[in-house]
């Protein structure tokens, strides 16, 4: 199959379609994934993603001809954001609703497709706004860049409480009990319970590291901490690592271990 059709080709039997843009890279993987929720009357476009003519043509040519459509965000990083006022446009100015969208978007908000209602879920924690949709029609969760399709790690965020809000944020997915889980970046995730536990199981070791390094004596600057946590790294990794630590330290610094 071309890679044109790859992009194009429906994932849940014409209820959810799923949109490859050509954006691949170490923290996205072989691109940002774009949804398509419902057809006409009612459709939603789920993360449009890039700035990208032929990624966007095709997303607005799957909802050509549906009277209504709203485009929902995750979250405002751009390789999920920045093609919405360009989709937007080309569809005769739509909604545009989430972190960095034209519309406010509010947790619990209920948005009509003609596959069902999907749910706003306000998931804190890779950016300090971020949402996931609940499509329980589906059994599904967009879970943007909370949960990725592969591996068990995310991005955290560099907002106070960061760490504090992912974990929650797992949290709130696990209590949906999704049957399926449609990431931003990677293949859909099948066992969603298990996704999860292997996300929150990660952080928590990288938190314990961090606080055992501390006990140790180990310099609690977050580039000494990183080098001893992570070892030798790219430059460019390294830097992520720092910050990584660094969310730690904070989430550390609200919920001192106790003494003995």
């Amino acid at each position: 199959m071309a890679l044109a059709e790859q992009r194009r080709a429906p994932v849940a039997a014409g209820c959810v379609r799923s949109f490859l843009a050509p954006n691949p890279g170490p923290l996205a993987f072989d691109g940002t994934r774009s949804y398509v929720v419902g057809a006409a009357p009612r459709a939603a476009v789920i993360d449009p993603g890039p700035d990208d003519d032929a990624h966007l043509a095709a997303l607005a040519g799957a909802v050509e001809g549906v009277p209504e459509v709203v485009v929902l965000l995750t979250h405002a990083h751009p390789d999920h954001a920045a093609g919405a006022a360009t989709l937007s446009d080309a569809l005769g100015g739509c909604r545009v609703a989430g972190p960095g969208g034209r519309a406010p978007l509010e947790d619990g908000e209920r948005i009509e497709t003609s596959a069902g209602v999907l749910a706003a879920v306000s998931t804190p924690g890779h950016a300090k706004r971020h949402f996931c949709f609940h499509l329980p029609s589906a059994g599904a969760v967009f879970s943007g860049d909370l949960i990725l399709g592969e591996g068990d790690t995310t991005w955290v965020g560099e907002h106070p409480g960061a760490v504090a809000d992912y974990l929650a944020s797992l949290d709130r997915v696990e209590a949906l009990a999704p049957r399926i889980l449609y990431p931003g970046h990677g293949p859909p995730v099948r066992r969603p319970s298990e996704a999860v536990a292997r996300f929150r199981q990660h952080r928590l070791e990288r938190i314990e590291q961090v606080r055992v390094a501390l006990a140790a004596g180990v310099d609690p600057a977050p580039e000494a901490l990183a080098a001893h946590v992570y070892g030798r790294l790219s430059p460019e990794l390294f830097a992520m690592a720092c910050k990584t630590v660094a969310s730690v330290l904070d989430y550390l610094s609200a919920d001192p271990p106790a003494s003995g």
